[in-house]
């Protein structure tokens, strides 16, 4: 029995997988029906003349071709990465309008999320924790930049707005002589009628990272990443 030639992709896999999921989120903003009753939902604005969605993520303004799904900032030629895209396309697309609960969770408390949530710590709560946990104080001034506000949980935290009905809040624990310090990332409790668990897990990696480099270069790199 001969074996068959086995061959490897031209394209790395990951960039495959995102080329996908974007197209996936362009059809399915393609086919929305009531386009400016979505964006009530998701908090956006629909400007027909230019045909685009105007959404804010991270405290900046995104723009969104309607029905094409092609995604630029406003007022800027900074170039948009293809995680981003998909995840302003799958917010967009997702949002059931649903008003804030008050009532918080966190990651483990997600469908499925327990079992996600090693790997979700490792990459998000972790770094947030080496970077930030012998300072909090640093946490709440770095966050301002992003449009943070402070919020009333553990020793400091910060909520930031990373969609317009989708808060982020970030809490850190000081640590001690007997124990290190601690973090944790919560959510509202209706952040599922927004983002799927992996949008969640790209969300809260890509405020972590961005934080990290604009506390180390002193608040220069808002927006980039």
């Amino acid at each position: 029995m001969t074996r068959e030639r086995l061959t490897v992709p031209e394209q790395n896999v990951r960039e495959y997988a995102h080329e996908l999921a974007y197209k996936l989120g362009c059809e399915q903003l393609a086919g929305i029906t009531d386009i400016e009753e979505q964006c009530r939902k998701a908090g956006a604005k629909y400007i027909s003349t230019k045909k685009v969605v105007i959404l804010d993520h991270l405290n900046r303004s995104y723009q969104i071709g309607f029905p094409g799904g092609e995604v630029s900032l406003v007022d800027s030629d900074e170039t948009v990465s293809i995680r981003e895209k998909i995840l302003l396309l799958d917010y967009f697309t997702r949002a059931r309008g649903t008003p804030s609960s008050g009532r918080t969770i966190t990651y483990k408390e997600l469908h499925d999320g327990i079992n996600y949530y090693p790997t979700f710590a490792k990459r998000t709560v972790q770094p947030l924790v080496t970077f930030f946990g012998d300072k909090p104080g640093q946490l709440l001034k770095t966050a301002a930049t992003m449009g943070g506000r402070k919020a009333d949980f553990g020793d400091a935290a910060v909520t930031i707005d990373a969609f317009p009905r989708v808060p982020v809040t970030l809490v850190l624990w000081r640590g001690d002589k007997e124990f290190p310090p601690e973090g944790s990332i919560i959510f509202d409790s209706t952040i599922a009628d927004y983002l799927t668990n992996d949008d969640i897990h790209t969300l809260c990696e890509t405020i972590i990272w961005r934080l990290v480099r604009l506390l180390k270069s002193g608040g220069d790199t808002a927006g980039k990443g």
